[in-house]
């Protein structure tokens, strides 16, 4: 976890001018992938693919499957070696988040220097070296600079025989963003962690985007506008913090053009959603039902670019 976590303002660095500019300081163009970490890897693989993702590779030496669909890409691991101690967990966790970069080595040395923990790797032979650091309850922020002609699926993955390798995004499903769990009283510390860290802004209060609109939104820069992403940052109610004080990437945001017509395709294909009076499906947003006890995604209204 960054020292931006830990100390007060007068004890942390200013702000320093980036290396490529000052909106955008580590070159971010929107995320290569996101990660679930689990025991149960086919029970997921099928969640997957009632969202619309199919498995298109598979990792050269570790239980590793590449989901995809569109622009997105999904990573299950089930590797237990891979930072996740001797036990996977049965309920999938969101275990990390990659970020396109200009240039990996040198967004990693700009957070670094800003405070940001590294992640040690240790990359087998002919494995390339991702660069890492902590993110929220043990989670990592990888740094990515291959994902155009050559991307670091064409190193470390196999195709699977006979299946498209770019299936096409059911009903326009695009990223839209990640929803982050956080500590009570932890809104600020997590604001500075981003904005300092990865340029990133928040959102004012009045512009809010889908049918769960709680916490605080953070926009992320982008390269390309249309890659740009949200961060929502939920803290605990005060009532109920006491046990329930987890900091955690929770659910990922899909958007789509027509969130209506994304969930009778997804309905298609068999994934439920939840429909009740705190929360159904709307023209803003939608989301499903939770399975295995914590795989679940959420339906924004979103036209391309934002």
């Amino acid at each position: 976890m960054s020292d931006l976590l830990l100390n007060a303002d007068p004890a942390r660095e200013p702000l320093q001018p980036s290396f490529s500019d000052e909106a955008n300081p580590v070159g971010l163009d929107g995320v290569e992938f996101i990660e679930y970490a689990t025991a149960k890897p086919q029970a997921l693989g099928h969640v997957l693919e009632m969202t619309g993702f199919r498995p298109v590779a598979r990792h050269r030496s570790r239980e590793v499957t590449l989901y995809r669909q569109g622009g997105l890409n999904v990573v299950v691991n089930a590797h237990p070696a891979d930072g996740h101690g001797s036990t996977l967990p049965d309920t999938p966790q969101i275990s990390a988040i990659a970020l396109r970069v200009r240039d990996a080595r040198a967004a990693y040395r700009y957070v670094l220097d800003r405070g940001a923990w590294e992640v040690p790797t240790h990359p087998e032979a002919m494995e390339l070296n991702i660069p890492a650091i902590h993110g929220a309850g043990g989670s990592r922020i990888y740094f990515v600079d291959r994902w155009k002609e050559f991307s670091i699926y064409d190193v470390d993955f196999v195709p699977i025989p006979s299946v498209d390798r770019q299936p096409p995004a059911v009903a326009g499903v695009h990223f839209f963003g990640i929803v982050q769990y956080i500590g009570l009283g932890r809104t600020y510390d997590w604001v500075e962690f981003y904005g300092e860290l990865f340029g990133m802004t928040l959102i004012p209060d009045e512009e809010r985007f889908g049918i769960m609109p709680a916490g605080k939104l953070l926009r992320a820069p982008a390269i390309d506008p249309r890659n740009r992403f949200m961060i929502q940052l939920i803290e605990p109610e005060p009532d109920t913090a006491e046990g329930d004080d987890r900091e955690q990437l929770q659910r990922i945001g899909l958007g789509v053009p027509d969130v209506l017509a994304a969930v009778q395709a997804l309905r298609g294909l068999g994934l439920e959603f939840v429909e009740s009076g705190a929360a159904h499906s709307g023209l803003r947003g939608a989301i499903t039902k939770t399975y295995m006890g914590g795989a679940l995604f959420e339906l924004v209204h979103d036209e391309v670019p934002r």
